[in-house]
């Protein structure tokens, strides 16, 4: 593209070919034109009362306006669960369309922002989303870009989504306690962990309290893996205690662990353990009732069918201390979908 000047009463060629464009807001009399606008034959008696220059773009052969490069980029990187807005100021926002993890593929995304004018801005990778919120922007910074730089941004989303919103499973879910009869909690802790369930469409089989011997605890999860259920949460019990009766159970029923303790705060002593492909994870005393922990950040991850790994637990230590600021990264337990507008 080649910058010129358009001056006051100066005749412009080529203005209903629609590759000038305006390189800055102005003002005549009570009209505007703000920035980016392609001018087309109807402004040529609008252009011909300006009183002062206007600064403006010719484009030129292989040249792709932001409007239409933003669209191209956006259609390139939206993939599973989202829809496409705009352009509002030459931007393009993706919105979530169902409750659900939002996905970012990160060295994706980096590649494509070090092209020349790209502008790709999300949330954070793996954070749980509901419908109507925008995820992601997607703009070119320059009024055109090179068709060269769009084609190999299209190639370089083609191979896999770059950002998307993965639903939440309809999972079975298995919670066992090790707390005793006369827990005072129980039924506090029973709503917290029946909401939070139904909130990602999921549902409690049951609440089963069992003493503290790992032989018991083992069957118990044996029997809830043989009723089908897709996850096991394991409530009370000493994480720091080798001896724990939970503990020593994942061994008996045949279970792994993942890791043992998570780079956060809080819900440090979080740990997660696998039998086959039954997640069994522990819900720390302060992750009980709380709706602002490690355990919050997990399990939307194994609630969108996510298996989880080691590294992924230790990823955590990014971003891990999980203070006030960080709310943003927890499930919007009292919203189902949200209304967001656009940038303005």
């Amino acid at each position: 593209m080649r910058a010129f000047v358009i001056e006051p009463g100066a005749a412009v060629s080529g203005i209903d070919s629609g590759d000038i464009v305006v390189a800055e807001d102005v003002k005549i009399g009570a009209d505007r034109v703000r920035k980016g606008h392609r001018l087309t034959a109807t402004d040529a008696a609008l252009l011909a009362r300006l009183e002062q220059p206007v600064h403006a773009v010719r484009l030129e052969p292989g040249d792709v306006h932001e409007d239409d490069a933003g669209g191209r980029l956006a259609r390139a990187v939206a993939g599973p669960g989202l829809e496409i807005r705009g352009p509002a100021f030459s931007r393009y926002n993706l919105v979530a369309t169902t409750k659900g993890l939002l996905r970012v593929d990160e060295d994706a995304l980096l590649r494509l922002n070090l092209l020349p004018g790209v502008a790709i801005f999300t949330l954070p990778d793996r954070l749980p989303v509901v419908p109507g919120k925008i995820v992601t922007g997607v703009k070119v910074t320059p009024i055109a870009v090179a068709e060269a730089t769009v084609a190999e941004a299209e190639a370089i989303a083609a191979a896999a989504p770059v950002v998307q919103v993965r639903p939440f499973l309809p999972l079975r879910v298995g919670v066992i306690s090790t707390e005793g009869p006369d827990w005072r909690v129980r039924d506090r802790f029973q709503s917290s962990v029946m909401q939070k369930i139904e909130w990602y469409g999921g549902e409690v089989t049951g609440f089963s309290d069992q003493p503290r011997e790992p032989e018991a605890i083992a069957a118990e999860i044996g029997r809830l893996a043989d009723a089908g259920v897709d996850l096991v949460l394991a409530a009370g019990g000493n994480t720091i205690d080798p001896l724990d009766p939970t503990l020593r159970a994942l061994d008996v029923a045949g279970a792994e662990i993942v890791r043992f303790g998570a780079p956060a705060h809080p819900g440090s002593m979080f740990w997660l353990a696998y039998r086959g492909d039954l997640p069994i994870f522990n819900l720390a005393s302060c992750s009980m009732f709380s709706k602002s922990t490690i355990a919050d950040v997990v399990l939307p991850w194994i609630m969108s069918g996510e298996r989880v790994n080691a590294e992924t637990l230790a990823r955590l230590g990014f971003g891990g201390l999980l203070d006030r600021g960080m709310s943003f990264r927890f499930p919007p337990y009292d919203a189902d979908k949200v209304e967001e507008t656009g940038e303005e």
